[in-house]
């Protein structure tokens, strides 16, 4: 292994604290992974990381040298694109995690247009509500909503959308339409458990704020839940607009109180620690930013 693969290897084994980790990442044995480090610290004659049977933590040198070889594997990833040029082609396996829901209805639909403009390029859609690990599972950019807990990731806003409270027509029909936030303590409500969700809401209207404790005998702990509840008219619901953009059009939901306003939800490309985000990352963020927009 040259001392250039050595470096990545060291600062994933850092931003990870595993070496198993970086050997599921690069495809290799783990032996391969402790023996590129290994080597390092012979080379430099100090040693760079502390390990146990726990962790994998750097020593006070290892947290500098660190700093420094991240630089230097970002140099020299930018260096490579300039030297290709814009010309060059996207191609191999671009990872990219996202929400079930946000990526069914704003991504795959769209997705053809980017694979034609990209011939030699793959994407792989990891669909889940949770957060993954974005260095354990080797992805590229993850699509991220709602506020993101402290971390060193490199995360960039790139779209924002309304909060909004959604009911089917039937439901309406059946159950009056709520003017006020204090109305809907006499609606049920679907409910979302997860982050960004939730029974407590904050509505605003001009100078005022009027706090509201959703009612609800149906909780869900994923987005289609959700939608497929209140299509079913359960009831209604407070919620991103992205989460039905497709019914909002179509007239299959309608949103109500939009003269009150809730929180927005930022959209965010979160990429994994210590790199830069690669030219195929950059290019399907700036394509979701269109997806989004239209």
């Amino acid at each position: 292994m040259d001392r250039l693969a050595a470096l990545d290897t060291f600062v994933r084994v850092v931003d990870t604290g595993s070496f198993s980790a970086v050997a599921r990442h690069q495809g290799i044995g783990q032996p391969a992974v402790s023996k590129a480090v290994v080597q390092l610290e012979e080379w430099l004659g100090v040693s760079l990381l502390l390990r146990s049977t726990r962790s994998v933590v750097p020593t006070e040198a290892g947290r500098k040298f660190y700093e420094r070889a991240k630089r230097t594997i970002e140099e020299a990833d930018e260096a490579v694109l300039a030297a290709r040029g814009s010309a060059a082609g996207l191609s191999g396996t671009l990872r990219v995690s996202t929400a079930v829901c946000f990526g069914r209805i704003h991504i795959v639909p769209h997705l053809s247009a980017f694979l034609a403009e990209h011939p030699d390029l793959d994407v792989e859609l990891i669909l889940d509500d949770r957060k993954i690990d974005l260095v354990d599972e080797g992805i590229d950019v993850a699509l991220r909503m709602g506020s993101l807990p402290d971390s060193n990731m490199t995360a960039r806003k790139i779209a924002v959308a309304r909060r909004r409270v959604i009911a089917t027509p039937a439901y309406l029909r059946r159950h009056g339409v709520p003017l006020a936030p204090g109305d809907l303590l006499n609606h049920q409500a679907v409910i979302y458990t997860r982050d960004g969700g939730g029974v407590s809401w904050t509505f605003r209207r001009g100078t005022a704020d009027i706090a509201v404790d959703l009612r609800g005998r149906v909780k869900v702990s994923a987005s289609e839940g959700l939608r497929a509840a209140v299509i079913a008219d359960m009831g209604l619901t407070v919620t991103s607009e992205w989460s039905f953009t497709p019914e909002l059009r179509s007239g299959a939901v309608t949103a109500i109180m939009d003269e009150w306003s809730l929180p927005a939800v930022n959209l965010f490309a979160v990429f994994p620690t210590g790199r830069l985000a690669s030219a195929k990352a950059r290019t399907f963020v700036a394509f979701v930013e269109q997806c989004v927009a239209t």
